[in-house]
């Protein structure tokens, strides 16, 4: 049989583009990581701090050009970085900066693939299952994009979910080298145990590729948050059951403004986005996201673990909508509860239980400082809390004088991650919105409760407001 040329120039291309991709990757890294060690080591020159942060700012800005760059050139897995590292209590402004702009920002997979991949999975024509589908994508992410339409006999809209093809294997490329890289910059640089948490992000990014598993997680965490309130802090979108499968997922439509243009519309109703009524608009709108991020971790220990900003509608009456729910965690019991403890140590600013709450999760540390104590809970505190010290008005935890340079993390749960980084992505909407909190204060009574229940905490050991067990009981049964 005669070798057709397109079809062995499509497997080497398939085959050689792993190797292409790792290859841009390690040269982009390398020259980022190289040019900001060279930096250090001419800025150690300069006296005067603020030609040196001067100097700083300008370095970064060129960094995150290059950085920019290689996340919207390589695409896939690297646009989820952007989204971890363009929160603005994390990277450097000038990286926020340019960052943001990258969120939903990924290449859309053209309509005629997108047809293909709907009637392949769903078994009947696009015309046969709907009344009006709308071939330009909603949005489109690393791994799918998505599309309104209208199911027939149906009077509501929905929105159809499709993975974009040949997506799993680059990302897991792509995964494949950032373990790599962040088995160098701990071995060199920041003693934290990057790789454990890279391990952890491939196991759920790997995940994000079956839908079946999201419709089953969304249903899930909207069932829980509607069963223990009277009024679910956050919409969550109802499934649709009839055209779900691996690749392809309908889910009910929520009308709303991303939280990303939530100043714009502000402005748009004409409300002054300095006043009184917009402060209270987004404090309710962070109460409502920690409250139900309280419940789903300490509570039940299955939680949506993407909060960032594209994940995140504002509908009417500043009622929240949360999208998404590729990326889901179930906490083990011993986890859950052992963070609950750190909440209430973080709350009740206790060093002491915090280190001994650090034990108990399985943060493995080293002190690399006289005051070990301190800067344990210091490091808790930029850990899993939301609340900036006094002063800060942007945290930098891998600055030089930061907790993590100081007390070494040798071990760290991968199973922790999806906490930590839910966390970190929570203290980014909160400076986003120029709201300073505490959601370790937040979740007490929520964390109380769930040692309550476990038989590790007593009535009379609390320590809010409701301190007397009729209260208590009150909250736990008639919430």
């Amino acid at each position: 049989m005669p070798l057709d040329f397109n079809e062995f120039q499509e497997k080497f291309s398939t085959g050689f583009r792993p190797w292409q991709r790792s290859f841009q990757f390690w040269v982009r890294a390398v020259d980022i990581y190289t040019g900001y060690k060279a930096f250090q080591l001419r800025v150690n020159f300069e006296k005067d701090v603020e030609k040196a942060e001067a100097m700083w700012e300008r370095q970064h800005e060129h960094a995150a050009e290059k950085v920019y760059s290689m996340c919207s050139d390589m695409g896939g897995f690297f646009l989820k970085i952007a989204q971890i590292l363009g929160k603005p209590d994390l990277a450097p402004g000038a990286w926020v900066r340019r960052l943001v702009t990258l969120c939903d920002q990924a290449p859309a997979t053209p309509s005629n693939m997108v047809q293909l991949v709907i009637e392949k999975e769903l078994g009947k024509s696009v015309d046969e299952m709907f009344e009006r589908f709308d071939w330009d994508p909603i949005g489109s992410a690393s791994i799918a994009q998505v599309h309104r339409a209208r199911l027939k006999g149906d009077k509501n809209d929905v929105v159809v979910k499709v993975q974009h093809p040949g997506v799993q294997d680059l990302m897991m490329t792509d995964l494949q080298n950032l373990k790599a890289f962040a088995l160098c910059i701990q071995k060199t640089d920041v003693k934290f145990d990057f790789f454990s948490v890279c391990k952890e992000m491939e196991k759920q990014i790997g995940y994000e590729f079956d839908f079946t598993r999201e419709a089953d997680a969304m249903d899930r965490i909207r069932t829980f948050l509607h069963s223990v309130n009277r009024k679910s802090p956050v919409k969550v979108p109802r499934v649709v059951w009839n055209a779900v499968t691996r690749r392809v997922l309908a889910m009910e439509y929520i009308d709303g403004v991303p939280i990303l243009n939530l100043g714009d519309e502000i402005t748009k109703r004409g409300i002054n986005p300095d006043g009184k009524m917009a402060a209270v608009a987004k404090q309710n709108i962070l109460k409502s996201l920690t409250l139900a991020y309280g419940q789903m971790i300490l509570k039940s220990g299955f939680f949506h673990a993407d909060p960032h900003p594209g994940n995140i509608l504002i509908c009417k009456g500043s009622e929240v909508a949360l999208l998404d729910y590729g990326q889901v965690k179930d906490l083990p019991n011993p986890l859950r509860l052992g963070y609950a403890n750190l909440v209430l140590a973080i709350a009740d600013n206790d060093p002491t239980r915090a280190s001994e709450g650090f034990r108990e999760l399985g943060i493995d540390t080293l002190s690399l400082c006289s005051n070990e104590k301190v800067e344990l809970f210091k490091l808790a505190q930029v850990m899993f809390d939301t609340k900036l010290p006094p002063g800060v008005k942007v945290l930098q935890p891998f600055s030089e004088d930061s907790s993590i340079k100081k007390v070494a993390v040798r071990a760290f749960p991968e199973e922790l991650f999806s906490v930590l980084r839910t966390v970190q992505l929570l203290r980014g909407l909160s400076v986003g919105l120029g709201i300073n909190y505490s959601c370790a204060d937040q979740w007490r009574p929520i964390a109380e409760e769930a040692l309550y229940l476990a038989g590790r905490l007593k009535v009379e050991d609390m320590k809010t407001r409701e301190r007397n067990q009729r209260g208590f009981l009150r909250r736990i049964f008639w919430r």
